[in-house]
């Protein structure tokens, strides 16, 4: 794939990728704004249409490595074409969906190009930078993933509530064809690699023990992050005393921190990337903790909000960076397992959010616990950049050694 070093800015090519980081980003949230009219239509509890989200967040962490493997030998523009094709398919079905069964059915197809895109997407926006932009590149892409959250799925939630949840998801649909339009034109091809490596070559990449690490962090960093972002509406409503109206207002307050914290994150992970990776995961800890401080006042409570989503999204880049360096010739299927990884944490974070409230320890309890989650991060973050500096350590004075050997 041709690199864009030479030429000043950021090629087009990686804003064609946020486009359809997009569509993928508003369609895995914007669910969760259609509950009640979902349960209702189709006549189900609004415990079985919450399954809807699950069942997405489980085909993103149980397809994203499958389905990478299965494309690893195709050249990676078409691979993306293709997930844009099956993420459109895939909302039309919903759209279409004349039961929850089939339904479910069509959100579960349509995650399995979440993962992939974005691990291939990863790998191919780095590809499109110098060496010195590569994290600057993926904090642009994922930019995506946090502008949907800020306006595509306030928006899908809007439509759905005027016109009928089905309308929602023929405009995500239509954002698919547009994305699959813009990729297919400014993404340059590549040459597909002759030897790729076998899939068994790359299961060993990925059982190195600095990739594990850098997965293990991934699921505890944004654990940490959904023990809290979860149960935020009761947290702002019952502790706080906004009312339910301030709700969405405040969450806009999220979004731009998640807009903000993932482009600087990205940048400072291009300097520096593992003190990048120790600071922002330490800095999630911190907010989380002194979010504990802030539940009882309004003013801080907004600050602390937006805090929160710059910190939780600061570390994406230097996660998915430190992943991507750490696994050689595997990097398509390191990063679709580091966006599985980051679906997991979603999925503990919820679960362990709600093993605290209904063992009596309450919604205040929430952000120490949450905070807690990220410092394990750090350390295990702290342990893996220390393997790695003694590892690099190793090599410099290896010829060294030799050298005085062979005299």
């Amino acid at each position: 794939m041709t690199s864009s070093a030479s030429r000043p800015g950021l090629p087009l090519a990686l804003y064609a990728l946020t486009a359809g980081a997009f569509g993928i980003g508003t369609t895995e949230f914007v669910i969760m704004g259609l509950l009640m009219q979902v349960s209702a239509d189709l006549q189900v509890s609004l415990a079985a249409a919450g399954l809807l989200i699950s069942g997405y967040a489980l085909g993103v962490f149980v397809g994203a490595p499958l389905l990478t493997a299965a494309t690893s030998r195709l050249p990676r523009k078409a691979v993306l074409v293709a997930l844009m094709i099956l993420f459109t398919v895939g909302n039309l079905a919903c759209a279409l969906a004349p039961n929850y069964t089939v339904l479910m059915i069509a959100r579960v197809v349509t995650s399995l190009a979440h993962g992939t895109f974005f691990g291939v997407g990863a790998v191919v926006a780095t590809h499109l930078v110098s060496e010195d932009r590569k994290a600057s590149a993926i904090s642009i892409m994922f930019t995506g993933l946090t502008v949907a959250t800020l306006l595509g799925v306030p928006a899908g939630a809007w439509l759905g509530l005027h016109h009928g949840w089905r309308a929602t998801f023929w405009a995500v649909a239509a954002m698919g064809v547009v994305a699959t339009l813009v990729i297919a034109w400014l993404v340059p091809s590549e040459k597909r690699d002759a030897n790729p490596p076998a899939f068994a070559a790359e299961l060993r990449a990925i059982a190195r023990p600095q990739v594990l690490l850098g997965l293990l962090m991934t699921v505890l960093g944004f654990g940490g992050m959904f023990t809290v972002y979860t149960y935020i509406q009761p947290l702002l409503t019952q502790v706080t005393g906004f009312a339910d109206a301030a709700v969405s207002p405040i969450l806009l307050v999220f979004g731009v921190g998640m807009i903000v914290g993932n482009l600087l994150g990205g940048r400072f992970a291009d300097r520096r990337l593992s003190a990048a990776l120790l600071s922002t995961l330490l800095g999630l800890a911190l907010v989380m903790g002194l979010m504990s401080f802030a539940l009882h006042s309004r003013v801080a409570m907004i600050v602390f909000t937006g805090l929160l989503g710059a910190a939780a999204f600061a570390t994406v880049s230097p996660l998915q960076l430190w992943v991507l360096k750490q696994a050689g010739a595997a990097q398509s299927l390191a990063s679709s397992l580091n966006i599985g990884a980051f679906n997991l944490g979603n999925a503990l974070g919820a679960w362990l959010g709600g093993v605290v409230i209904a063992h009596g320890a309450g919604l205040t309890r929430l952000t120490w616990v949450g905070a807690l989650v990220p410092l394990s991060a750090f350390v295990v973050a702290l342990i893996a950049v220390r393997v790695q500096g003694r590892t690099s350590t190793a090599r410099q004075h290896a010829p060294v050694r030799v050298a005085r050997d062979c005299a």
